[in-house]
């Protein structure tokens, strides 16, 4: 093997067939089981967009009742769960931390045989549970119970809240786990097919995606994007803002993409979903100026970098929904969790269908030739 045929980061490198979603970063199209993001993300509950995913189909009137009966069934968490999930949060850990804990003590509740269908389900059902008991114990207050009788959008909301959450905003979130529960090959579902390639178990699999996403480079943007938008907010200068970090040399959270060299799709569903959300509310003033600063962002960008195109993505908007509906800037990456852990489990399923270990090789740049030398002579 050659410095030749190197590629880095494994760019363009393709190394799995998958029916779960097609992302087309140059047409800015992104097609999840077959649909459109925004017709998915837009009219499917959760559980109709789990069931796509796990088994190739939406689901029939009993089909789904089996999906929410089966994620209800399986959302409460151990003793010691929430006793490690209740150190964590005395010990300053942060939420990702709290996520990557919820999903490796997942198999502490199973007490037979790894199993992958019904360890997806598990996984999926408690880490929103685990999510939500960490943000609690944070503020001092204990867990509240998971609701059989709600859907997992207003489950993960009301178990945040201890209230039942409004349809418009259950609505919301829907949409928003909807549109990001998958997206192509990236870096936390690559780790999670590794690790079942290796005929490990979901459970294992989907704990190394949660601390691939734990890294800012991948999950990190939506809370430093609502950053931006309260600094703006308290300027109420966006051009001065926008022209003063491009002249300092700074990213502007929120634009750009590695994928997309147009608008990411996503942005443009939760930007709808924000819009429905805050005009139903009657409080518009934070999209409003939300809008006004990616108008002025994206012409300023667009003059700063005329070789490459850096559009509005997922984060931007993420931040904008998310703070709407209640979701604290604090569980903004835990939350994109809570939606991908739905396409870490149904890539897992894929993946040992018609598995093959994943094995790529290294160009070795280290020395060659040497000889030992005797500790006292070093």
């Amino acid at each position: 093997m050659t410095d030749s045929d190197l590629q880095r980061g494994l760019e363009g490198v393709a190394v799995a067939e998958t029916r779960l979603s097609r992302v087309d970063g140059a047409a800015g199209e992104l097609v999840i089981g077959g649909f459109p993001v925004a017709e998915l993300a837009t009219r499917a509950t959760f559980e109709e967009t789990l069931h796509l995913l796990w088994t190739g189909d939406l689901p029939d009137a009993d089909e789904l009742d089996s999906v929410r009966s089966a994620l209800a069934a399986h959302r409460d968490l151990p003793e010691e769960t929430y006793a490690l999930l209740r150190a964590a949060a005395e010990g300053g850990s942060t939420a990702m931390d709290a996520a990557r804990i919820g999903a490796a003590a997942a198999s502490v509740a199973r007490t037979d045989a790894a199993d992958p269908e019904r360890d997806a389900r598990l996984v999926v059902a408690q880490l929103p549970t685990a999510v939500a008991a960490y943000w609690r114990y944070w503020n001092g207050e204990e867990p509240i119970a998971p609701d059989p009788s709600l859907g997992h959008a207003a489950n993960y909301l009301s178990m945040l809240t201890g209230e039942e959450p409004a349809p418009e905003t259950v609505r919301g979130l829907e949409t928003y786990l909807n549109a990001v529960v998958d997206h192509g090959l990236n870096a936390s579902t690559f780790a999670a097919r590794v690790v079942v390639s290796t005929e490990s178990d979901v459970v294992s699999a989907v704990t190394a995606a949660v601390g691939a996403l734990k890294g800012p480079l991948h999950g990190g943007a939506p809370g430093p994007v609502l950053d931006m938008l309260r600094e703006v907010g308290e300027s109420g200068d966006p051009a001065g803002y926008v022209r003063a970090k491009l002249d300092d040399g700074e990213r502007l959270m929120g634009f750009g993409h590695r994928v997309y060299r147009v608008r990411d799709p996503r942005a443009a569903v939760l930007q709808s979903a924000a819009e429905r959300f805050y005009r139903d509310r009657g409080d518009e003033a934070f999209l409003d100026r939300a809008q006004e600063l990616e108008s002025v962002a994206v012409d300023a960008l667009a003059a700063h970098r005329p070789d490459r195109r850096l559009e509005t993505n997922v984060e931007f908007y993420t931040a904008v929904l998310l703070n709407g509906l209640g979701v604290p800037q604090e569980l903004f990456t835990a939350t994109f969790g809570v939606a991908r852990v739905g396409g870490w489990t149904a890539h897992c399923l894929e993946q040992y269908a018609d598995n093959r270990i994943v094995r790529p090789r290294a160009v070795y740049v280290g020395d060659e030739g040497r000889t030992w030398t005797p500790i006292e002579q070093r």
